[in-house]
């Protein structure tokens, strides 16, 4: 009888160990079907400093002053400026449609380009925050096809896997370049043709597109729901984003929505990269941009234990203060300040989300005809709200 009672012992150990090996090498998806509930009184509603007062009305003219210089030199773009949760400039200068003469409002949807990885990454720290996923999990196990073995989520998330820029190799298998493709023909091609690697993973930090594009399927993978249904019922509706959508070429752009021109007024016109999603493609107002922001302070879709570890610095082999998160760009000072920010840059759409995290404070400026003068006017716009020499470092960027 006891010899028995050891054997089924032993038995029950031995399966105990099995699930518990099965459970570590298994997507957490696999084992947890998406199915979270949605938080619907999360929304946010804009707030509005009393720029009546003296304060505010000194600030104003000096920025309604230097945006009459950026107009003059060709800026074409939206400018939406907020501190403590209250914005205090908001403008809209030039076209929408430059063709039918619609002006820039509040309504207009702009091409966020490369800002767009802001929510790729923080989709990714939900699923992981509700233990939907794991970072350290191999990016293979979400993706089988996925060719690279030792590459991680979070390696994807840092931009720390080595994985090549698709926008620079795609024209090498691909010959028809003006179609647009999508994420999982760009999957297909990591997969069938395998380009090296740009280091070994884990060793270096490269920004590169691919990246955004895989996490963007590894949501797909883990919710079972399109990239754009997930973005749209999770993020942006439940924090009251409703100028904001996903990209699809084959649905082209709604009314209202900001038209991408060359710095000559030129139309750019879609090419294949516009069909990928998760590292550009969402278009956004600058009041639904605060939402975003806002909606970090207030922990609608992230806790602050998961804030910290998107704004936790990732790479530091090259001394300075510049580093990249989980999805965001930051300037780590050796104040222990610190900006968290991601600018973009997409046909001629220029981004700038720059937060200063301590004060409470952001910058965001939606430029939809080619300027690159945009990304230099954060370090006057600090200056001219705070009637001083711009802080410590921040010059460096």
């Amino acid at each position: 009888m006891k010899t028995r009672i050891n054997f089924y012992i032993l038995i029950g150990l031995f399966t105990l160990i099995l699930l518990a090996c099965r459970s570590q090498s298994e997507p957490a998806a696999a084992r947890s079907k998406f199915n979270e509930p949605i938080d619907k009184s999360s929304k946010i509603l804009l707030q509005y400093a009393d720029t009546a007062s003296p304060y505010y009305q000194n600030i104003i003219s000096r920025l309604d002053s230097f945006y009459k210089v950026q107009v003059a030199g060709g800026f074409n773009g939206m400018v939406l400026l907020g501190e403590k949760g209250k914005i205090f400039y908001e403008r809209y200068y030039g076209y929408a449609n430059k063709e039918n003469r619609t002006l820039l409002s509040s309504r207009s949807a702009s091409q966020l380009a490369s800002t767009s990885k802001t929510f790729t990454g923080a989709a990714i720290l939900y699923l992981y925050q509700h233990n939907y996923l794991n970072i350290d999990d191999k990016v293979k196990l979400y993706l089988p096809s996925f060719p690279y073995d030792n590459i991680t989520i979070k390696m994807l998330l840092d931009h720390r896997s080595g994985l090549p820029d698709y926008l620079k190799w795609y024209n090498r298998y691909v010959k028809n370049s003006k179609s647009p493709t999508n994420n999982n023909k760009i999957l297909a091609l990591f997969a069938q043709h395998q380009p090296s690697l740009d280091f070994k993973s884990n060793t270096a930090f490269k920004y590169s597109n691919s990246n955004y594009a895989m996490l963007a399927l590894i949501i797909e993978a883990v919710t079972e729901m399109p990239y754009a249904d997930f973005m749209k019922k999770y993020v942006f509706e439940p924090i009251g984003m409703t100028h904001t959508f996903v990209y699809n070429p084959a649905e082209g752009l709604p009314n209202n929505s900001a038209i991408s021109y060359k710095f000559n007024w030129v139309r750019e016109p879609d090419m294949f990269a516009d069909g990928v999603y998760g590292d550009k493609g969402i278009y956004s107002t600058v009041q639904d941009m605060y939402l975003w922001d806002q909606s970090f302070y207030q922990h609608i879709l992230l806790s602050n234990e998961t804030m910290e570890l998107a704004y936790g610095p990732c790479s530091f082999e090259k001394p300075g203060i510049k580093n990249y998160g989980l999805g965001w760009r930051m300037l780590c000072f050796p104040s222990g300040n610190k900006i968290v920010y991601h600018n973009g840059w997409w046909h001629g759409n220029n981004t700038v989300f720059f937060r200063f995290i301590k004060e409470n404070m952001t910058f965001i400026i939606l430029g939809n005809k080619y300027n690159s003068n945009i990304y230099r006017q954060t370090k006057v716009l600090y200056s001219l709200i705070k009637n001083t020499a711009v802080s410590e470092g921040f010059d460096q960027e």
